[in-house]
Order: C-alpha cells, then sequence, then structure tokens
C-alpha cells in the first residue's frame, strides 16, 4: 500500500480565520480545537448542532447559515471539511483550495487533502501526535487514549518544571552548551516505557500465518 506520510508540522492559527464546513458532532471537535488553538473560525453549514449554536450565539464563532460558497477560502490559510460521503464535493473543494492556496482537511478523504491531521495526545504543555498516514485512523484514536492516560497530571507538572529550569538557566548561564548539559542532567532516568497488547484477532492471524509457513516448509 503505497502512502504518503507526509511532513510533519505543527501550523500556528492563533488570529488567523479558519473555515470549519458542516455543522455535527464532527465540526464540533474541530471548532473547539481550533478555538484552543487560537483562531478565529468561521463555521458554514446551513444547520448546526447545539455545541455550535450556543458557540455562534455567544460569538465565540462566526456562523454562515448556508452551504459552501468558493469565496468562502478568501483569506483563510486553512479549511475543514467535515461533511462525510461527498467525494465530489471533496475533490472540488481540493482544486479550488489548491486554486487560491489554502491547506485543507477533509474527513475520511485523505486524498482530498492537503494536510492530514493527527490524532493528538495533550497532558499540559506537552503534545504527543499519533498518525497512521490515513490507514488506520482508528488505531491513532485508542493509541491517544492510552498516551493520555501515561501522561497524566505528574507528567505535566514535569514539564512545566522543566520549562522553568530552562527559563532560570538561560537568566543564569550565558554559555549555550552548560545550559544544554544542564538541561541534559535534569532529563537523566527520564525514560517513557511501554508495551503494546494486541488484539485477540490480530494474534490468532498471526499465529495461523505461522502455522501454514511451517506446513510448507518456509519458516
Amino acid at each position: 500500500m503505497a502512502v504518503n506520510p507526509g511532513f510533519p508540522l505543527v501550523l500556528d492559527v492563533q488570529g488567523w480565520t479558519v473555515l470549519v464546513i458542516g455543522g455535527d458532532d464532527e465540526a464540533a471537535e474541530k471548532t473547539d480545537r481550533l478555538l484552543a488553538s487560537g483562531a478565529r473560525v468561521t463555521v458554514i453549514s446551513p444547520t448546526l448542532n447545539e455545541p455550535l449554536r450556543n458557540l455562534a450565539a455567544s460569538g465565540k464563532v462566526i456562523h454562515r447559515g448556508r452551504h459552501f460558497r468558493d469565496a468562502d477560502l478568501d483569506h483563510t490559510i486553512l479549511a475543514l471539511n467535515t461533511i462525510r460521503g461527498d467525494r465530489d464535493f471533496a475533490r472540488a473543494l481540493l482544486a479550488k483550495a489548491r486554486e487560491k492556496g489554502v491547506l485543507l482537511w477533509s474527513v475520511d478523504f485523505p486524498e482530498a487533502s492537503s494536510v492530514t491531521m493527527p490524532a493528538v495526545a495533550a497532558s499540559g504543555h506537552a503534545r504527543v501526535a499519533v498518525s497512521t498516514s490515513g490507514v488506520a485512523p482508528a488505531l491513532s484514536g485508542f493509541m491517544k487514549e492510552d498516551l493520555e492516560r501515561i501522561l497524566d497530571t505528574e507528567f505535566a507538572a514535569f514539564v512545566d518544571w522543566l520549562g522553568e529550569l530552562r527559563e532560570q538557566a538561560k537568566k543564569d548561564e550565558p554559555d549555550a552548551e552548560k545550559r544544554r548539559a544542564l538541561l541534559r542532567e535534569a532529563l537523566d532516568g527520564f525514560r517513557l516505557l511501554g508495551k503494546v497488547h494486541y488484539p485477540k484477532v490480530w494474534l490468532e492471524k498471526r499465529a495461523a500465518k505461522a502455522q501454514g509457513m511451517d506446513k510448507t516448509g518456509n519458516a
């Protein structure tokens, strides 16, 4: 399976207008993430679910109660298409976004996207992005949940302490190499350890494959 893994980046959307096309739960979740990142969100949909209606009523997002128009891509850097099942629309939207130099993500359709959106496990200032290059997005979600259980409140406090230590070192130690040595020493002993527990159906598939190879003498 030929898949383009892309080039991972973090996009600063603070103060920029971002479009969210659609008004369902997917649109609401993406809108919440954008607002948390400081974006100015415009939601384009004839109808909205209750969370989005509340955001629009409070003035936290701009709502255009209609279907998408090409001019909506003007003066924005990113558009998120949360409408499922309409591949013709997604393809046409990608062509228009490329024409106008706008980044585009379309739900469940990486072929009609210029960016992918990983699952993000958050703990304080720390972010761990998980991507399967669009091959198995459900797996990314499971990994995100497990990572958030591991990266608990103590981990968030640890990251805060490291940040404070770094700022103090920048004030007290003018030598960059000595600062790096100090911060590396602070991390001495830190390890993120884990073990993968595979589902039964996968283990059975692997066992059957191994058994078949043994029978043919190609172990």
